[in-house]
């Protein structure tokens, strides 16, 4: 089975009641909502992979304010099936204030829009879960910077 780690750094960032996200194209070509952000390129730090990315996802400076936690998802194929994929997803997400650069659009990456939106019409966008993810996060703050994902570490 082949195996592969991927790690990237992603940011919640608010302006006046409104959070920032940027557009990419989705599964079957249905654009979604994704929080700025992606991979880690090697060598390099994750602080300095979330300012890069949210600069040319949104064209929008950041300062990074905070880390709201990390959260890994492991996804395996099924090789009885063809898919020998053992792959998992390392992501560091912190909060973000916008301190310079102008709103634009990326081109030739892997979003094609940004924009700001009011967080009581979040839940009607389709959206990653990585979206709603980093909103838990931003909301709870977990001390230990991991939200639980199995109903045993919830608490009553």
């Amino acid at each position: 089975m082949r195996r592969n780690l991927r790690v990237a750094a992603y940011a919640v960032c608010f302006r006046d009641g409104q959070l920032l996200l940027a557009r990419s194209p989705g599964p079957g070509g249905v654009p979604e909502w994704v929080l700025p952000g992606g991979g880690m390129e090697h060598g390099e730090d994750p602080y300095d992979t979330v300012r890069r990315e949210v600069t040319e996802e949104t064209g929008y400076r950041i300062e990074v304010t905070g880390l709201l936690g990390v959260h890994s998802r492991r996804l395996t194929g099924d090789p009885r099936i063809g898919r020998h994929l053992d792959h998992q997803a390392l992501r560091i997400i912190y909060t973000g204030e916008v301190t310079g650069g102008e709103l634009r659009y990326e081109t030739g990456g892997s979003t094609d829009f940004a924009a700001w939106h009011d967080l009581a019409a979040v839940p009607g966008l389709v959206r990653v879960p990585l979206v709603d993810i980093g909103l838990r996060l931003w909301r709870e703050r977990p001390p230990h910077g991991r939200l639980p994902d199995r109903p045993e570490e919830v608490a009553p």
